[in-house]
């Protein structure tokens, strides 16, 4: 029964492990990913050697599975909490609504408007924001506020360069390497 539990915990450390090393990879984080690809091999090597120890042991199999398949929920809920990387998000309004506009830059945001043409050369209103993804709900709430009826989709984009969010990012890690030296 002690084993079980050891496997059913090392799985539901091991799957969330693996989910952040993924997010990672993806991301370029190549140093981060491969510290935490040690920690999942060497989780992932204790539990499966438990496991084969004695086969014969459903117990043990079963916990494996539910603790693996535990995991894979934590992690999703670890990885929408913490969020990282950057969202692009678009919005088409019906016209141009100069106080969410304000609103949403008050907010830090940056938006960037363009008039377009919609279907039966209807004209719309469009907002184009990149953000950290841990904001992107505030966004939408915001224009949720002042246009209901707005279309938004939102994409996660692999790289950018120049604009607002570099700057911006550039200035923190100003702010933060000064922090380090004083």
């Amino acid at each position: 029964m002690l084993q079980a539990l050891i496997i059913f915990v090392a799985q539901l450390i091991f799957v969330p492990v693996l989910t952040l090393r993924t997010i990672m990879m993806v991301k370029g984080m190549k140093e981060k990913a491969a510290a935490m690809g040690i920690l999942e091999g060497f989780i992932y090597v204790i539990a499966l050697g438990i496991v084969f120890s004695d086969l014969s042991n459903y117990l043990n199999m079963v916990a494996y599975a539910l603790g693996f398949g535990i995991g894979v929920y934590l992690g999703q809920i670890l990885e929408q909490r913490l969020a990282i990387g950057f969202v692009s998000i678009e919005v088409n309004i019906m016209s141009k609504n100069e106080d969410l506009i304000k609103n949403l830059r008050d907010e830090g945001f940056s938006v960037s408007t363009s008039e377009v043409e919609g279907m039966n050369q209807a004209r719309r209103y469009r907002l184009d924001c990149t953000a950290r993804r841990d904001r992107e709900r505030e966004f939408i709430d915001i224009v949720s506020q002042y246009e209901p009826s707005a279309f938004i989709v939102s994409y996660e984009p692999r790289n950018f360069k120049g604009g607002y969010i570099t700057k911006a990012m550039r200035r923190n890690r100003k702010k933060a390497s000064q922090i380090q030296k004083g």
